[in-house]
């Protein structure tokens, strides 16, 4: 039921009012308070009804913090004294879709042994009713916003102490994107910026671009960055999760530069930070120069975030766009990476930070197949004994001195993810085509196999 980003998927159809009742049912047994909250999508109203109603029956009493921001809402079950927090979003997905995403105090995403108990849970059909008179109480609470932006303006203030780190002189074009973004407009405006707002209006069917903030989608955003000579842009997703870059020549930032970005900003010698195994190897070379190094989990951004507890993990991101900064909250907060990355780019052109970081040829494919648990099996007894680091924490990643490659099937699609990389163009093509050719021999076996999508950076 729960992928890595919980419950995901079409209205009607994988989500349901259904589903909501049940998860509040099952999330009731160990709560006696919880968040909810939703993003701008109209199917929301419904299923964070039916969630409420599935908690307060079986006595929970619920915070209900209306439209929010996902971080709004994680960031809230600690402010709340909460025991846990529901996100109604489908965070970059398409209008139609729809889903559920549990958070704990920390601001931490539910992990797998969790959410593996609400499924049990939900599978046994015996909801902890309680009589009429013990029911919980649903209360709201219209201030979440307003927290969440006073955490942010603090979190800028800490780090322009010094002059030349003023936001007064700093120019950033905000694209919302349709979603709930708009809270990093205000903290920067807040703290001192020059700031304008593309797709400032919420609205769940995106009609100013899609959702996901991808390189082609932010084309009108890179556009009038150029054109405006601001210093920076910055997009988010619909609930404002993730955000990614525009830099101040008006050029899109990619998810690993990005990250190689933060965490130089972040790590210091002898420092680790957290980023999934499908992560670029430039961000190893950028901190190797000061003594930091990367610890690779699975990708998802729990998994990330379940990283930073470890001793010496300062920082943990994905380059999709989720950034987590341990010592403020545990959950991807967009603005709050809005925030930081326009306090780097006042002190030294966000243009200059990306030139710094190498870039390094990445390839990278789907493979269609209906048996992609049985073709990881059969690609996992091909590659164990191969020459090179073997790593299977998410897929099975192999590293060589001269690159690496990635076969992982998708947790939400009838695919193998392949992803190879390395130093120098031919040498990437080279270990893409010996991953391709593992696949390949797995296929054969008896597994149906369909055209690949060539997704090369």
């Amino acid at each position: 039921m729960f992928g890595t980003s919980g419950v995901r998927g079409p209205v009607g159809s994988a989500v349901t009012a259904g589903l909501a009742l049940d998860i509040g049912h099952a999330l009731a047994a160990e709560a006696d308070c919880v968040v909810v909250g939703r993003d701008a999508r109209d199917s929301g109203r419904a299923l964070v009804d039916a969630l409420a109603a599935g908690l307060v029956e079986c006595g929970v009493d619920v915070v209900d913090l209306g439209v929010a921001a996902t971080p709004t809402i994680a960031r809230a079950v600690g402010t709340q004294n909460a025991d846990a927090g529901v996100a109604i979003t489908a965070s970059h997905n398409p209008p139609q879709d729809n889903g559920l995403k549990l958070w704990t105090p920390s601001g931490q995403a539910f992990d797998d042994e969790q959410l593996a108990a609400i499924e049990e849970r939900i599978d046994a059909a015996d909801p902890p009713y309680v009589d009429w008179d013990a029911f919980g109480r649903r209360t709201t609470w219209t201030l979440a916003g307003d927290a969440h932006r006073r955490a942010l303006v603090a979190a800028g203030r800490r780090r322009t102490s010094g002059a030349e780190r003023s936001l007064a002189k700093l120019h950033v074009v905000v694209d919302i994107g349709n979603g709930m973004g708009g809270i990093t407009a205000d903290a920067l405006y807040e703290l001192g910026a020059t700031v304008e707002t593309l797709n400032g209006q919420p609205d769940g069917r995106f009609p100013g671009r899609p959702s996901e903030p991808t390189a082609t989608n932010c084309a009108g955003l890179c556009a009038y960055v150029a054109a405006s000579n601001a210093d920076l842009g910055l997009a988010h997703d619909g609930d404002a999760d993730r955000l990614l870059a525009v830099d101040d020549r008006g050029q899109f930032v990619s998810g690993d530069t990005l990250l190689a970005i933060f965490a130089l900003a972040t790590a210091t010698a002898g420092d680790r930070i957290a980023a999934p195994v499908d992560t670029s190897l430039a961000v190893d070379d950028a901190l190797s120069a000061i003594g930091a190094t990367v610890t690779r989990t699975r990708v998802g951004d729990g998994y990330v975030a379940a990283a930073t507890r470890e001793e010496d993990v300062v920082f943990g991101g994905e380059p999709s766009g989720a950034w987590i900064f341990p010592a403020e909250t545990r959950c991807p907060d967009g603005p709050l990476a809005g925030v930081v990355l326009s306090v780097l780019a006042a002190e030294r052109s966000l243009a200059t930070r990306v030139d710094s970081v190498l870039q390094y040829p990445i390839r990278r494919e789907t493979i269609e197949t209906t048996a992609k648990g049985a073709v990881m099996d059969r690609i996992a007894e091909q590659l164990r004994g191969l020459d090179g680091e073997l790593t299977e924490i998410d897929g099975i990643r192999i590293g060589r001195d001269d690159g690496w490659f990635l076969l992982r099937a998708s947790g939400t699609q009838p695919l193998i993810r392949l992803t190879a990389e390395a130093r120098e163009p031919a040498i990437a093509d080279r270990i893409r085509d010996d991953a391709r050719a593992v696949v390949d021999r797995a296929l054969a076996a008896d597994a149906p196999r369909a055209e690949s999508i060539d997704h090369s950076d």
